[in-house]
């Protein structure tokens, strides 16, 4: 079991409609059943005064991101619309919102975003605003494990922040079979806690 502290963030990730949501256009099969664990989770860490960060997929109608405009995925999460939206079931309490890829780009980490025609990377803010919280250590749970969770995941244990992700609120794509099993291997042999 996990213990939080002020010196603590939650980091749940992504977890709207399109990913969590069985109508959702890029449903992550199970998500919807990691919410209450999820919940209590957010529950206990507000309980212990960590901070509670949220993040959300937020883009525009048209990106490279897209199948449709040459990238890979369904359009999903649109910027304002149901699909983008928190899952009904998920306590959001106060805390700092990150939208991810809302200038079009890859939006997987928490911590950066990645241009998806030159792959710059560009800093979300977050490690910059936990740091000036007093933040040590992130815990990270939420949608997709083998994209959005490992590399936030990773980007964290980078930054310098004790990195743990717990694997009783995270879900996989899987959109090569195996994909969740390998993302957790590379996160564990990564520095980072996973249990």
């Amino acid at each position: 079991m996990i213990e939080y502290a002020p010196s603590t963030a939650l980091v749940v990730v992504d977890v709207q409609n399109d990913f969590a949501h069985p109508d959702g256009s890029l449903y992550v099969s199970g998500g919807e059943d990691a919410v209450g664990f999820i919940n209590e989770q957010i529950a206990a860490a507000a309980d212990a005064g960590a901070t509670v960060v949220y993040t959300q997929d937020w883009h525009p109608e048209s990106t490279p991101h897209f199948a449709k405009d040459g990238g890979i995925w369904p359009v999903h999460c649109v910027a304002d619309s149901w699909g983008a939206a928190f899952h009904d079931h998920l306590d959001v309490i106060d805390g700092p919102v990150i939208h991810k890829g809302s200038g079009g780009e890859d939006g997987y980490s928490a911590f950066t975003v990645r241009d998806p025609v030159t792959a710059e990377e560009t800093p979300t803010g977050l490690a910059e605003e936990l740091r000036a919280r007093g933040i040590e250590g992130v815990v990270v749970l939420g949608l997709a494990t083998d994209y959005c969770i490992k590399e936030t995941a990773l980007d964290g244990v980078r930054l310098g922040f004790a990195t743990t992700v717990l694997a009783d609120g995270i879900r996989a794509v899987n959109l090569a079979p195996g994909d969740g099993a390998r993302a957790v291997a590379l996160m564990a042999s990564s520095g980072i806690t996973v249990f």
